[in-house]
C-alpha cells in the first residue's frame, strides 16, 4: 500500500499528536505512524474494574504551569484545566516524613533558614546550606549535573534529604545523571547573575505563575490524547473516502497504529519516502505487510527511528535506557485519609530501608474532581492512592497490591493493609531516559543538523526533554515552519 500525503509524523506519543494537529491546522494532509497499538505514549488512562466510569491516569497526571502551551491546547480541545488542591507535597528520608519546602525548585530551597527547611534537614543542614549565600560564585559554576551543583553549594544533607527525593522521584535517575539545564531551565543562567543557588531559586520562583506549580485536566491528562486523536482522525474525512482497518478497528487513515517505520529515503524531488511494516494482525495487509507513504514533510518524534536519519544528520543521540517504572494504583477504604494527613503525596529519597516505592500520590486529595467522582461512585471514605516503583540501575520487581498498601501505610502514617478494594498495575519500560549532559549535547547537535535539512523536523520527549509542558511547546514550534 502506497500513498502520497502532505506530511508524515512518526510516533503517536503526545509530541507526535501535537505535531500532527499543528500541521493539520495548516490544511496539510497528515498521517501518523505508530508502531504500537496505542496512542499517547506515557499519557494513558484506565479505570478500576469496580468503578468503570471513574477515569484515572495510568501515566502522566499533571503538567508544569510554566509556559502556556498545554493550557491553551487544552482550551482549544474543549478540556477544563484544573489546579490541584492547595496541599503541600511531602518528602521521606532517613526514616521520617516531612513537608517539602514550598519555595523551591526541584527541592532546592529559596530560603535555607526557613522553618520548613529546618524541619526537613535540621540545624546542621541549614547552617551548611546557608553557606551558599557567601561562597564564591565560582563554586559549582562549572557543574553540568544537578548533583554536583547542589552538593557544592548546599552540602550533603540538603542534597540527600531535599533535592534527591524530588529530582530522582520526578526523573527516575540519580542526581549526577541529570543535566541541570534540562531539568531546571533557567537555573544556571540565574545562578550566573545572582552568584548564589538559593537566590537564583528565589528569583525563578518570583517570576513563576501564581498558584500551584502544576495543573491537571478535569477527567485526567489522558483526555488530551483522546481529544487530539479524535481531531486528527476526523481530519482525514476531507481527503479520504472510506476508513481503513488497523489493530484498533475501523479508523480514518490519518492515524495508523501497528506500523513500525523500517526505512526512510529521500526522493529525487526532495520529498520523503517512509516505509513501514505492520506489527499487528489487524492492520490492512496483515502482520508483516509493507506500506509506503510519501510526503514533502517528515516529523520524527521517537528515538527508535533516530538511526534512520543518520544519512542526513550524522548525529544519532542514543538515550540511556530509563528506569523500568511500575505504577500501582490502589482504591482503598480509608476514612482516616479524608484529612489528607501527608498532603498531596510524597517523594522518597533513594536508599530508604523500609519503603521500596520512590513516590506516592494521594490522588483523591490532590485532585478534587477525582475525589468527587470516587465519592459519588463508591461512597464516602474511599480514596485513590498511586505509588511509583523503579529507579535506574536496578530491576524493578512488580509490587503486589499488599506490598503497595504496606508502603502506602508507612508513607501516609495510616494503616491500609487489608483496606484495598481494587487495584491497577501499569508497566512503563524505560519510560524516563535520563537527560544526561552528554545526551543533551548530542540533542543540540542533532537539532542543528536537522535545521539544515529542508522538510525535516524532530520533536518528542527524546529531544524536548521531560514533561508535557516542554514536549507540547517544542512540538508546536518544531513544525510551525516546516
Amino acid at each position: 500500500m502506497s500513498q502520497q500525503v502532505d506530511a508524515v509524523v512518526v510516533g503517536g506519543g503526545i509530541g507526535g499528536l501535537v505535531a500532527a494537529r499543528t500541521l493539520i491546522e495548516r490544511g496539510l494532509r497528515t498521517v501518523v505512524l505508530e508502531a504500537s497499538t496505542r496512542l499517547g505514549g506515557p499519557v494513558r488512562g484506565g479505570a478500576f474494574e469496580s468503578l468503570p466510569r471513574v477515569p484515572v491516569d495510568l501515566g502522566a497526571e499533571a503538567f508544569a504551569a510554566r509556559g502556556t502551551a498545554v493550557g491553551e491546547l487544552a482550551q482549544e480541545l474543549g478540556l477544563d484545566v484544573v489546579e490541584p488542591a492547595p496541599l503541600s507535597a511531602w518528602g521521606y528520608a532517613a526514616g521520617r516524613a516531612f513537608p517539602l519546602p514550598r519555595a523551591g525548585v526541584l527541592g532546592i530551597p529559596a530560603e535555607p533558614w526557613a522553618a520548613d527547611v529546618r524541619r526537613a534537614i535540621g540545624w546542621p543542614g541549614v547552617l551548611r546550606a546557608s553557606l551558599d549565600r557567601v561562597l564564591p560564585r565560582s563554586v559549582g559554576a562549572d557543574a553540568d549535573d544537578l548533583g554536583s551543583l547542589v552538593r557544592a553549594r548546599l552540602g550533603a544533607r540538603a542534597t540527600d534529604r531535599l533535592v534527591a527525593p524530588v529530582a530522582t522521584g520526578v526523573h527516575s535517575a540519580p542526581l549526577d545523571r541529570l543535566s541541570v539545564r534540562s531539568v531546571a531551565p533557567g537555573l544556571m543562567d540565574r545562578f550566573t547573575v545572582e552568584g548564589s543557588l538559593t537566590r537564583a531559586v528565589g528569583a525563578l520562583r518570583a517570576t513563576a505563575p501564581a498558584g500551584s506549580a502544576v495543573r491537571g485536566i478535569d477527567g485526567g491528562m489522558h483526555a488530551v490524547v483522546e481529544a487530539l486523536a479524535g481531531q486528527i482522525a476526523a481530519s482525514a474525512e476531507i481527503w479520504t473516502d472510506t476508513p481503513v482497518t488497523d489493530a484498533t478497528g475501523p479508523i480514518h487513515t490519518a492515524l495508523r497504529l501497528g506500523q513500525e517505520v523500517v526505512g526512510i529515503e529521500q526522493a529525487d524531488d526532495g520529498g520523503w519516502v517512509v516505509r513501514s511494516r505492520a506489527t499487528a494482525a489487524g492492520v490492512a495487509g496483515g502482520r508483516g505487510s509493507l506500506h509506503t507513504v510519501t510526503a514533502p514533510r517528515l516529523v520524527v518524534t521517537t528515538p527508535a527511528v533516530g538511526p534512520l536519519l543518520a544519512p542526513w544528520t550524522d548525529v544519532v543521540p542514543t538515550p540511556e535506557a530509563g528506569a523500568d517504572v511500575r505504577l500501582a494504583t490502589l482504591l482503598v477504604d480509608a476514612p482516616s485519609l479524608d484529612a489528607a494527613p501527608r498532603g498531596s503525596g510524597m517523594l522518597v529519597a533513594p536508599g530508604a530501608a523500609d519503603v521500596r516505592a520512590k513516590a506516592l500520590t494521594h490522588s483523591t486529595a490532590k485532585w478534587p474532581w477525582l475525589a468527587a467522582r470516587v465519592r459519588a461512585a463508591a461512597g464516602e471514605g474511599m480514596h485513590v492512592v498511586r505509588l511509583s516503583y523503579g529507579r535506574i540501575g536496578s530491576e524493578t520487581v512488580p509490587p503486589t497490591a499488599d506490598e503497595a498498601a504496606q508502603d502506602a501505610s508507612v508513607l501516609l502514617g495510616v494503616p491500609l493493609t487489608g483496606r484495598v478494594r481494587d487495584h491497577l498495575l501499569q508497566r512503563w519500560d524505560g519510560a524516563l531516559p535520563p537527560p544526561t549532559p552528554a545526551y543533551r549535547a548530542d540533542v543540540t547537535a542533532l537539532s542543528a543538523a536537522v535545521g539544515q535539512v529542508p522538510g525535516l523536523a524532530v520533536t518528542g520527549g527524546w529531544v524536548a526533554g521531560t514533561g508535557l509542558a516542554a514536549i507540547v511547546a517544542h512540538a508546536q514550534a518544531a513544525v510551525n515552519g516546516l
